[in-house]
């Protein structure tokens, strides 16, 4: 964006300059067209003074004054021509800035874009991050009621003491393989015995 503005402001000054180049542009052009009015005026005095008798003074100062107006005359489209190149290299230069001033603005669009999709992907994420915390937190809560109904098959069985503090997984398996070892055992006696 400051690299926008410097180019905007870059824009303002070539045209500004190029306005005041066209403006001297015409003043020379309008002082171009009256010294060869003033010109024309002297060629049409010094015809109809030739035929007084004192044209020869005349004439040569005329001539003078003629010189005096071409020079300047050819001073002056000199510098027009001048002019004329100063405008178009301003209006080059200008062109280039709004080249640039367009190609950045297409470049902070894209910007702008590509942002909104990273944010469009960050809420989507935050919100299956959401749904995931809400899922593990129902696995959680299952298991826990899973894991107190095994503890509690496992210690209301005849025989068993009821744990004073919280048990581990291990100490549950434990006490669940105890369980299962003294019931295949007593199945085995049975079978021993012939009992069915």
């Amino acid at each position: 964006t400051g690299a926008l503005s410097t180019l905007q402001r870059q824009l303002e000054i070539q045209e500004s300059q190029l306005r005041r180049t066209t403006s001297e542009k015409e003043t020379l052009q309008k002082e171009l067209r009256e010294r060869e009015q003033q010109l024309q005026a002297m060629s049409a005095k010094f015809c109809s003074m030739r035929e007084e008798r004192k044209h020869g003074e005349m004439m040569a100062t005329m001539e003078r004054e003629n010189c005096s107006l071409r020079e300047t005359v050819t001073k002056q489209e000199s510098k027009l021509a001048e002019q004329d190149q100063l405008i178009s290299d301003l209006q080059s230069a200008a062109s280039q800035l709004q080249a640039k001033v367009l190609l950045n603005e297409y470049h902070i669009q894209e910007q702008q874009r590509a942002q909104e999709a990273i944010q469009s992907q960050a809420d989507e994420l935050q919100h299956a991050e959401q749904q995931t915390r809400v899922a593990l937190q129902s696995v959680t809560s299952r298991f826990e009621r899973y894991r107190s109904k095994i503890i509690q098959a496992t210690f209301s069985a005849a025989g068993s003491k009821c744990p004073q503090a919280e048990l581990t997984d291990e100490e549950v398996l434990e006490a669940m393989q105890k369980i299962i070892n003294e019931r295949m055992e007593f199945h085995q006696m049975l079978k021993q015995k012939g009992v069915k």
